[in-house]
């Protein structure tokens, strides 16, 4: 006891003024302050302007030292810290100190984002997007009762009388961020289920969704079979066409219900499959099949329509379908839809 009185009694100032601003916010945090509190305690603590955001609220909270709400625009923050729960970044926190930044700011933050995420997480649903898979599974899965279904989806921010709307998408991109631009009112939850993302929310604009996206979007009905729904469209999808509503399918989600097997045997599937070895020829055949005109297609494929013609007559007679002909159309689009779903 006595070493260890001797090495505290030794401690600098600094890491004493470090242990009191961990010994601050524990304090606040024990008891449960909510947000304007946590600025006003921050600011009279650090001797300057504090502030908070939360990226769902999109406000900001900022106080002055003497514990006033100060609602001008702020100047430069001088130090800030991303607040994070469930590993996503949910707002912000700052300080506004005229002059070089002190000593114990960075600490000061730091337990400041920690306090701000633990009161969002207390007070929830938190504003957070990312929702743990399992939980997401359960709300959307097809064995699920609809006792757990409804008590997965009250655990996941949903009320029990708005109707949820599942997406299946297919990005590079973050799943969060994502969500965030398709559904920036909230409420939405997102998890990668096997190698498709999936998104819940109740009001969504697909007009949002960012270049590279792939996306299904079901039914604003049951979950699960929103879910079905999405992952059909997902399968529909191509590069020109990044985003499909299953209802806009219509008949052709039938083809989607052929077993691979039978679609893999069929004579004019097996041509497409030989005709896509050149990636030329698939992209002309695509374009035709997408306009139903050689002259649009030569826009969209940005070449002279004699050129799109002649490639065109050689892919009719390697498909052995006269291209030229609504019959003809018809059993190239049918063709090349259902090679589609057998690559996607």
């Amino acid at each position: 006891m006595e070493a260890l009185a001797q090495r505290l009694s030794q401690l600098d100032s600094h890491v004493e003024g470090a242990l009191r601003v961990v010994m601050f916010y524990d304090t606040l945090m024990r008891r449960r302050v909510d947000i304007p509190a946590l600025a006003r305690a921050s600011a009279g603590l650090a001797e300057c302007v504090a502030g908070i955001r939360l990226h769902g609220t999109g406000r900001d909270v900022r106080a002055s030292p003497d514990g006033r709400r100060t609602p001008a625009p702020p100047p430069p923050a001088s130090s800030t810290t991303p607040i994070t729960l469930d590993e996503e970044e949910i707002g912000t926190v700052w300080l506004e100190r005229p002059g070089e930044p002190g000593p114990l700011d960075d600490l000061l933050l730091d337990r400041l984002a920690i306090a701000a995420a633990a009161v969002v997480e207390r007070y929830g649903p938190a504003r957070t997007t990312m929702a743990d898979p399992a939980l997401v599974e359960l709300a959307v899965s097809a064995d699920t009762d609809e006792a757990a279904r409804a008590r997965a989806l009250r655990l996941l921010g949903f009320a029990a009388d708005l109707p949820v709307r599942v997406v299946a998408v297919r990005s590079q991109l973050p799943l969060d961020r994502i969500s965030g631009l398709v559904c920036p009112a909230r409420p939405v939850k997102a998890a990668p289920l096997a190698d498709v993302g999936v998104i819940l929310t109740t009001t969504m604009d697909p007009r949002r969704f960012p270049p590279g996206v792939r996306a299904g979007i079901g039914a604003a009905d049951s979950p699960d079979r929103s879910w079905r729904q999405a992952r059909t469209a997902l399968r529909f999808t191509t590069e020109r066409e990044p985003v499909i509503h299953y209802d806009d399918l219509g008949a052709l989600a039938l083809l989607a219900e052929i077993p691979t097997d039978t679609a893999r045997d069929n004579a004019d599937v097996a041509a497409i499959t030989h005709l896509a070895i050149n990636p030329e020829d698939l992209e002309t055949l695509g374009a035709y099949c997408a306009t139903g005109s050689q002259r649009r297609a030569a826009d969209l494929l940005h070449l002279h329509h004699s050129s799109v013609a002649r490639r065109l007559e050689q892919i009719g007679t390697a498909l052995g379908i006269e291209l030229a002909e609504p019959t003809g159309l018809m059993r190239a689009r049918l063709a090349l839809t259902a090679w589609r779903l057998l690559n996607n």
